[in-house]
């Protein structure tokens, strides 16, 4: 609270009228008095205000405080469930793709394959008719199998003709070993069925007779 206070002049006879400077004077001095009045009531609504915080029921503070974190608390599980279910499409998604790579990977190969199929039994009816030409169906048949060969190079199948190569054990499986003077010892001599490697891994080794050292026994 503000104190406003009235300043008296004197004005009893035989008393002089103050000056302009006495006045200022008590005019100042009046100021000064509201100004020590006014922060000791600041002081007073502060401590009031305190007062009616500290009165506040903690109970009330403390329940506030658990329900905005329950709420925050179901707002993770929720998002939780979410990414869980997500997550769990996502893998039967992969799981279904996986399934149709492995069912349906010779999709392409057997469609080529198909072209080799015809041809084959278009020779095989050709053969049936007795004034087929042996030249022309010899020269179908290597068509035949230069498409099958073409097929299975388009698909990463390589063929392994060890004619005349040494003997290698990763890629060739010796049938027997006969002595020769032809050829070296250690190297392939006839090929009795060729092997096949798929995209560099080996699917059949094929199958030789290794040359012999002279005077080492046949096996």
């Amino acid at each position: 609270m503000v104190v406003e206070r009235e300043i008296e002049i004197p004005e009893q006879p035989g008393e002089r009228a103050p000056d302009a400077a006495e006045v200022t004077e008590a005019v100042a001095a009046t100021e000064g008095e509201k100004e020590v009045v006014a922060p000791a009531e600041a002081e007073a609504a502060t401590a009031d205000d305190a007062a009616v915080t500290d009165d506040a029921d903690p109970a009330e503070h403390l329940t506030a405080l658990l329900e905005d974190t329950r709420a925050k608390a179901d707002e993770h599980w929720d998002q939780l469930l979410r990414v869980r279910a997500e997550m769990e499409n996502l893998k039967r998604r992969q799981a279904n793709e996986l399934e149709k790579a492995h069912k349906f990977a010779l999709d392409g190969f057997v469609r080529a394959l198909l072209q080799v199929r015809d041809s084959l039994e278009l020779g095989h009816t050709a053969t049936l008719d007795q004034g087929t030409d042996i030249a022309k169906l010899r020269e179908g048949t290597e068509l035949t199998l230069k498409l099958l060969v073409d097929v299975m190079g388009k698909f990463g199948v390589e063929q392994i003709d060890p004619q005349g190569a040494p003997f290698d054990p990763e890629y060739h499986q010796a049938v027997t070993m006969q002595p020769t003077g032809d050829a070296a010892p250690n190297t392939v001599v006839t090929v009795i069925q060729k092997g096949y490697l798929l995209n560099g891994r080996l699917v059949r080794p094929a199958m030789v007779i290794v040359a012999a050292a002279p005077g080492a026994e046949q096996s």
